[in-house]
This record gives C-alpha cells, structure tokens and sequence, in this order.
C-alpha cells in the first residue's frame, strides 16, 4: 500500500465533514457512501481489541462526526422500532457465540464492536436520514451516478485487464488474479475486492437506471438521455461477465414488471418464500444430494457448465459446513475459524462463499434468523404491510418500488456470495425507516381521486414528479 492508499484512508473522514457543509444532509451521506465504496482503497489497518480501519469504518465515523457537529438534532429526533430488533440481534449474536463457546467477553466484545462498524452502523445512518421520499431519491440517483461513473472505468479494465487499483493505489486487492478470467476475457474490479462485488454494483445502477427511466422519473442525466445511460449500464452489466449479476437483473425487471402491469406482488411474496425455503432446507440439512443436482442441472441449462460447476462447488462445501454448524445450532462457533471443516491433519478443507452459511456457521440460528429478517422485514412490510393498498405502477412510487425489488436481489446474492455492501447497508435502513413511518408520512397511497384547491384530481397529480 503506497503513501496515496494511507492518505486517502485517514482524509476520508474530513472529506465527509466538508460533504455535509457543502450539501444537503441526506445527499452528503449518499455521496460519502458511494464515492467511499467505488473509490477508496480496498486496505485493512489493523487494531488490536477495536475494529479495524476500513474505508466502511472510515465512512461511518466520518458520517457520525458529521451528524454530531453540524446535524445533532437528528439524534434527538431518532426512535427504536420494531423493525430494528433484527439488526439488534445481528449486532450482538458475536458476543452471545463467544460467551457460548468459551472464547470470552473480551472476545464476544471485539467481535460484536466489528458487527456494528460494519452492520450495524450503515443500517443506523440509513434509519437516521433516509427514511423518506427525500431521501430515497438521493439514493436512487447515487446508484443511476455510481454506476454511470464506473462504466468507462469498467470498460478500461475489460481492455487491459484489472490494474487500475495496482496503478492508483500500489496493490492488487485480491489474492487470485485468476479469478479476473472469464470466457477468455478479463472482468474487472477496479476499485473492489472482487469482480463480483463490481457485478452487483452494475446490477443494482441498471436495474435503478432502467426502471426511472421507463416510468418517465428520470429524463436524462448531465443532459444525456437516459435511453443512453440505461444502454450503457447494461451493455457494462454484461462485459463484467458476471453471469449471477445478469441473472438478478432480469429477475428484478420481471418482479418490478409485474407490479407495474399485472398489478400483484405474489412473485415477490414467491421469491422470499423460495429463499426462506432454501435456508431453511440448507441449515437443517433437508437438501439431499439429489436435490442439489436438480438445482445445478437446472442452472447448467439456463447459463453454462462452468457456473453450475461453480454452483456445485459451493453447494457442496455448504452442505459440510451446514454439518459443522449443527453440532453448536443456537449460537454457532464464534470466530476464528472454529465453523470450518479440517481434515484429520488439520488442514481445512471447506470454502466459505456464501453469507449465509458463514452467519449460520459463526451464530447459528439465531445470528442467520437475525440477519436474514433484517434484510427481508422492510422488504416484506414495504409491499405487503405499511405500503400494501399503494399503486406500486405510478411514478411516485417508483424509487421505494426499484429499492424494495434491489434489496430482495441482495439477499438472492447473499445465498452465493458473501459480497458485504455498506450501500445496501445503508439502503435496508432507508426502508426501515420508511415503513415505521406513520401511514400519512409515506408515499403517495393507492390511486384515488383527491380534492385540490375545489377540484377533483388523479392521485399521481397531486404529487410531485421525480426530477433529477
């Protein structure tokens, strides 16, 4: 790491206190995230017995910092609801499993301060600021901005291969170069750990793109139409070569689809329920080998080989390790490598690729339980509960419509991978707070005639476009 990498790192904080002088509040944070994961180094300073500094650290501190010095109110303003105990209880499952497996309280506590820099803090910001119209409309266009930003970049490293983290910042971030091949060509990474990680960010900004630009939110963005700008996210979307990224993209249009034109949230209701239904089966051990086979046939018919290998792979190290993890199924292993599999010398022989298995794993039933109803509860109250007589095809609604779709795509890659976002972070904790909202505090509700000024409207003109 070059002497560029360490500044960039420790100037973050007083870049985000001049982010919130200099804009709107809400616009400040979303810049702070997104500009912090496209931009910052992937670099790890270590502390011992604190967490350690990463551009996700620095972000939150630096966001914190912000609130308390120029928006202290806002903390006043904060209150605890229900829909924040599952993120509670992700935060501090660490401690219970350290305690649990004899590791400690010194132990449980460092691990639980992690969980909370990384979790628990972006979810909390997200609650504090973007719980509203306002505020789901900067994050919005930070996707449409973050993913039109990141398309040329893309489009280099296709080119010339992963090296512009190498050429800016010193160092390769990953371990494997090799895994940057694919279907003889490079899939870049630019500024991530991974090229899967920059495969759902081009995912999310397509599908946002593409669903402003088709519901007429969004006209055009630095006097480019948006036609252009959704061809080009989704022109990058397929040179990432990110064959899962494809795959959540054209199932969020489906299910944003069906809200707009078949007027029915069931496929929605099918997805949570397929997923739920897959960790469920996953963690007590109820899917057989020659289940798992149908679900790689399946997949070798809809994409290739090669990703149902993929596929295959990993269900079967999740399988070991589902193993493991139900001989400790309340409170899991805890930390340091204690929910892995080792052969009789020793030698671990299991891979951990999916954030399930590792939450399952490390907290048991009670961290997986936690973090999966986190994820799912605004989703699930925003279509079905607070939000439920709303008319999810008028353009009003279209931003809270693309994020509720984003958020359950998140939790899809989240049986695969275990690409941690802090923007979905974030986002989870935007939906929250716009479902514990009061019911007149929310978007505009099912369309119906309204009186204004002595005469009688549609719903959707009474309310305000979305205007970049």
């Amino acid at each position: 790491m070059n002497l560029l990498a360490y500044l960039v790192m420790w100037g973050w904080i007083p870049v985000i206190l001049y982010l919130f002088t200099r804009f709107p509040v809400q616009r400040a944070l979303v810049i702070s995230f997104v500009v912090a994961w496209l931009f910052l180094p992937q670099a790890e300073i270590v502390f011992s017995g604190i967490p350690n500094y990463t551009k996700i650290s620095a972000t939150c501190y630096g966001a914190l910092l912000a609130t308390f010095f120029f928006d202290g109110e806002r903390f006043q303003d904060f209150r605890y609801r229900w829909i924040d105990v599952p993120m509670t209880l992700w935060c501090i499952a660490p401690f219970f499993s350290s305690v649990a497996n004899g590791l400690g309280a010194y132990d449980g506590l460092s691990a639980t301060l992690s969980q909370i820099v990384t979790w628990g803090l972006p979810y909390f910001l997200g609650r504090l600021y973007l719980g509203n119209r306002r505020g789901l409309k900067e994050l919005v266009l930070g996707f449409v901005i973050g993913g039109a930003v990141y398309v040329p970049l893309c489009l280099l490293e296709v080119r010339l291969s992963p090296q512009l983290h190498r050429w800016i910042y010193g160092y390769f971030p990953h371990s494997s170069f090799g895994q940057t091949m694919r279907y003889g060509g490079f899939r870049p990474t630019v500024f991530m750990q991974h090229g899967l990680m920059v495969g759902a960010w081009m995912m999310a900004a397509t599908l946002v793109a593409f669903w402003l630009w088709h519901q007429g939110v969004l006209k055009d963005l630095w006097n480019i139409p948006m036609v252009a700008i959704v061809a080009a996210l989704g022109g990058t979307l397929i040179l990432v070569k990110s064959t899962g990224a494809v795959v959540l993209a054209a199932l969020g249009v489906i299910l944003l689809l069906s809200l707009q034109l078949l007027r029915t949230r069931l496929p929605i209701l099918i997805i949570v329920g397929v997923a739920c239904l897959y960790l469920g089966f996953g963690a007590v051990g109820w899917l057989t080998p020659d289940q798992r086979a149908s679900i790689v046939e399946t997949v070798a018919q809809v994409t290739n080989e090669a990703r149902a290998g993929s596929l295959e792979f990993r269900m079967e190290n999740e399988a070991l390790l589902a193993e493991r993890a139900r001989e400790q199924p309340v409170f899991g292993w805890g930390g340091w490598g204690r929910a892995r599999v080792y052969d009789e010398r020793g030698k671990d022989r299991s891979v951990t690729d999916s954030l399930w298995i590792i939450a399952f794993g490390n907290y048991g039933a009670v961290g997986l339980l936690s973090l999966m109803s986190a994820l799912l509860l605004p989703v699930l109250g925003l279509f079905f509960w607070r939000f439920s007589d709303l008319d999810w095809g008028c353009p009003q609604a279209a931003p809270v419509a693309v994020l509720g779709v984003l958020l359950l795509l998140y939790v899809l890659d989240c049986l695969v991978n275990a690409m941690i976002n802090p923007v979905f972070i974030l986002m989870a904790g935007g939906l929250s707070g716009l479902v514990s909202q009061p019911r007149h505090q929310s978007v505009p509700q099912r369309r119906k005639r309204v009186v204004s000024s002595g005469r009688r409207v549609p719903a959707r003109a009474a309310f305000k476009p979305l205007r970049r």
